[in-house]
């Protein structure tokens, strides 16, 4: 199996367990009364399993996006980045016109 793909399921594992460790907090910390909605409905474990569901797919994907994104390659370089330019005294000769264009005010 290539090592991306095995980057990738292992991310998605780790995802759906974050997912199943904050949908069990919320349910036992009854953010917003959810345990009682939860408890009381017949179609209660249908809110939990899509709480479990998507809040993985955000989780993974996350988990995944980190893993992705801490994959730098080491540069030969200094790590100091590009030399800032440096200023010279030499003035720059720029051209003005010899007079400015007058407005045309409609207001007069």
């Amino acid at each position: 199996m290539p090592a991306l793909v095995r980057l990738y399921i292992r991310n998605v594992i780790a995802g759906f367990a974050l997912s199943a460790v904050f949908v069990a907090s919320l349910l036992w910390l009854n953010v917003a009364n959810l345990w009682h909605l939860i408890s009381t409905s017949p179609q209660g474990w249908i809110a939990v399993a899509m709480l479990f569901v998507f809040n993985g797919i955000v989780f993974a994907g996350v988990q995944f996006a980190i893993a992705i994104m801490r994959m730098e390659q080491k540069d030969d370089g200094d790590g100091r980045g590009r030399k800032a330019p440096v200023a010279t005294t030499t003035p720059a000769l720029v051209h003005a016109p010899a007079r400015a264009p007058q407005r045309q005010d409609a207001r007069r």
